[in-house]
């Protein structure tokens, strides 16, 4: 009896936290959904209302994959409170590569017919503060939108390898830097210490840095871009966010032109 109160607890607790996320209301919204999720893992062993719920190296270095009730943008989260891209944990030493375990979340992603997605086509999304709706660390993974699809396969062959370039619009009217690396994967790379370090004396404060993974292929090698934007940049109409970069549904009309 006592078993079916806490799962009926629970069931109400995250479809709470979903409907009040929904809404808009609340930027603690997801971190309630993100507890949830954990909470009923931890009693049942299933991930829900989340897709995944991976607890390997405890909670403190979990994250979990869900996707957004109304957007349905598939984002995931960590399972200790990090505030965003300026939380102080993320430059630790103890911080879990997030962007690494967003990579390989891309396997949730499919096609409008439910169709594997191509590797070549996704991205992975970080917001600044300006522009995130919840103050709990999520990367958003979905697929490039036509226009920075088309901009960043232009660019990549001209980029030096390890090296932050100017890069223009990749989407009209905003300013972006990229820095191509010859890995396949993110487990060799931490993207928000990149950024972190390049804008380090442009950016007013960590928050306004928005940062952005998309593979690339030169000479036939499987590349990666570490892109990144941040409010207030010169030049810049608007600050950037994922659904400038992103399509949620990875639909037909964002395959790469050929």
């Amino acid at each position: 009896m006592r078993v079916s109160y806490l799962l009926g607890g629970l069931t109400v607790l995250g479809l709470t936290a979903l409907a009040t996320w929904a809404l808009a209301m609340d930027r603690g919204a997801l971190w309630q959904v993100v507890r949830a999720c954990v909470a009923d893992k931890n009693l049942t062993g299933s991930p829900l209302p989340c897709l995944q719920v991976d607890l390997t190296g405890g909670a403190e270095r979990g994250y979990v994959v869900l996707r957004e009730p109304v957007s349905r943008d598939t984002i995931l989260a960590p399972t200790r409170k990090v505030t965003g891209v300026e939380d102080p944990f993320l430059y630790s030493r103890d911080a879990p590569n997030y962007f690494e375990a967003a990579w390989r979340a891309r396997s949730f992603l499919t096609g409008p017919n439910g169709e594997p997605v191509d590797r070549e086509r996704i991205a992975l999304a970080v917001n600044s503060g300006v522009v995130r709706t919840q103050d709990q660390l999520h990367i958003h993974i979905g697929c490039l939108r036509p226009v920075p699809a088309a901009a960043a396969r232009a660019v990549a062959p001209q980029l030096p390898l390890g090296e932050w370039s100017h890069v223009g619009p990749l989407i009209p009217h905003s300013v972006f830097w990229a820095m191509r690396i010859r890995e396949s994967d993110l487990a060799a790379l931490q993207p928000f210490a990149l950024a972190a370090d390049q804008f380090a004396d442009r950016a007013r404060r960590l928050d306004d840095i928005m940062v952005a993974v998309v593979p690339a292929r030169v000479d036939g090698e499987e590349d990666l871009l570490i892109l990144a934007s941040y409010a207030y940049a010169p030049h810049a109409w608007w600050p950037v966010g994922s659904d400038n970069l992103l399509d949620a549904s990875c639909s037909a009309e964002t395959e790469l032109p050929g």
